[in-house]
């Protein structure tokens, strides 16, 4: 602000001046643009004495404002696409060296709901968006790109290799269905929570690869009845969930294979007394639906996915018995 006003203060200045030196107003516009631009044309009309002293003093000042100018321009445009340039990199870094993360595509509300419990949890997350202005609200240690999830590209400079899961919350359906598609041909392995906003969309979701379709706005609906018909069974999952302020959890532990675990039944392997942890359900295979309240002679194969209640102490101690 103060460069331009420098030059405009200059250029009313050598106007003023090649008046009072009797050129036409024109004339002085035109003789003091010249002169500061250093274009070399030669003068309106032959000056005099006090003219060449004039045009010299509005050279000096003259030129040495529209340099000025010029390198304010110029800092500003370089420095702050460096200064991008520079932030780009490191956060390429950062991502690159993470594994196990999970990455946010859209960090609206659904989006930015997810990334607070992943992060509150301890959990790395990336964050991806379109929108340079949303991610700005993020805290700076969370690493985010701004790029389209739909393009390969940017799925893989998220670390999509190396993720653990994914969850896809774009403002539309056609574009979740495409990340999810997307995401599922990279990696096949890797886990894909997609946002349904309609209930006809979670069907081709999970054609598109998604492992599990959720709409939000049906979720919260069977909250608030839940809420209202069942309050405190609604708590109770609420704070073994989501409270952070006690130390009981809710946690999924699966079985690798050659553990203590795996190849014994519910009964032999006496969870309760050995890591204090509560068994709610077994999952025997991927393919088989969850058991809850599994009976005494269930035998847990490798590859089984326990979910278990207790304290953090006790879910440890039952993921060490399952390793």
């Amino acid at each position: 602000m103060v460069a331009l006003a420098a030059l405009v203060a200059v250029t009313v200045f050598g106007t003023v001046g090649y008046l009072f030196l009797g050129f036409t107003l024109l004339e002085a516009v035109y003789q003091t643009v010249t002169t500061v631009a250093t274009v070399g044309f030669r003068e309106v009309r032959p000056l005099s004495t006090a003219g060449m002293v004039f045009t010299i003093v509005l050279i000096v000042v003259g030129v040495g404002t529209v340099l000025y100018n010029l390198g304010v321009i110029l800092e500003t445009v370089t420095e702050g696409q460096l200064r991008q340039h520079l932030e780009g990199r490191r956060m390429d870094r950062r991502i690159a060296a993470l594994r196990g993360h999970v990455i946010i595509c859209g960090y609206g509300r659904v989006g930015r709901a997810a990334t607070d419990f992943l992060t509150s949890a301890g959990h790395e997350v990336v964050v991806v968006d379109t929108d340079r202005g949303r991610l700005a609200d993020l805290p700076p240690d969370i690493p985010h790109l701004v790029g389209d999830v739909t393009e390969d590209r940017v799925l893989r400079q998220s670390g999509l290799e190396h993720a653990r899961a994914v969850v896809v919350a774009l403002d539309n359906d056609a574009d979740t269905v495409y990340a999810t598609l997307s995401a599922r041909a990279m990696r096949p392995d890797v886990v894909i929570v997609a946002r349904a906003r309609t209930t006809d969309s979670k069907a081709k979701l999970h054609l598109a690869g998604a492992t599990r379709a959720v709409n939000p706005q049906r979720i919260g609906g069977r909250r608030l009845a839940v809420f209202a018909l069942q309050p405190h069974v609604a708590e109770f999952f609420d704070v073994v969930m989501h409270d952070e302020s006690i130390d009981w959890r809710v946690e999924q532990v699966p079985v690798a294979a050659g553990s203590s675990v795996a190849g014994e039944s519910v009964a032999g392997l006496r969870l309760r007394e050995r890591t204090g942890a509560l068994l709610l359900a077994v999952r025997r295979s991927p393919d088989d639906v969850l058991e809850p309240n599994p009976p005494d002679d269930l035998v847990v194969p490798a590859g089984a996915v326990l979910i278990a209640l207790g304290t953090q102490a006790e879910l440890d101690a039952l993921t060490d018995l399952a390793r």
